[in-house]
C-alpha cells in the first residue's frame, strides 16, 4: 500500500473502521474506533480506502481531576487528644 493522506477513511478486517493520523514511507498510524490507535507497516497494510470525510470524533467528557477526587474521598483528619 502507498503512503495515505492524514484524515483518510478506511475500514479494516481486524480492526474495523479508522482515520489516518500519520503515514510515511515505513510506517501509518491509524486512530480506530473501537480499538484505538494501532501502527502498521506501510508497504504491509491492507485496508479498503473509504469514500468521503471521516465522521467527526464526538469530544470524550471531562472528568474531575485526581486531587479533587481524592481530597473529596479522604477521610477528615482529626487532632488527637
Amino acid at each position: 500500500m502507498q503512503i495515505l493522506r492524514e484524515s483518510q477513511y478506511l475500514r479494516h478486517d481486524q480492526y474495523g473502521l479508522g482515520v489516518v493520523t500519520k503515514s510515511n514511507v515505513e510506517r501509518t498510524t491509524i486512530d480506530f474506533e473501537l480499538h484505538g490507535t494501532k501502527k502498521f507497516v506501510t508497504s504491509l497494510l491492507v485496508a479498503e480506502l473509504l469514500p468521503g470525510q471521516a465522521p467527526a470524533k464526538p469530544a470524550a467528557p471531562k472528568r474531575a481531576s485526581t486531587k479533587a477526587r481524592s481530597s473529596a474521598s479522604a477521610p477528615a483528619k482529626t487532632a488527637a487528644p
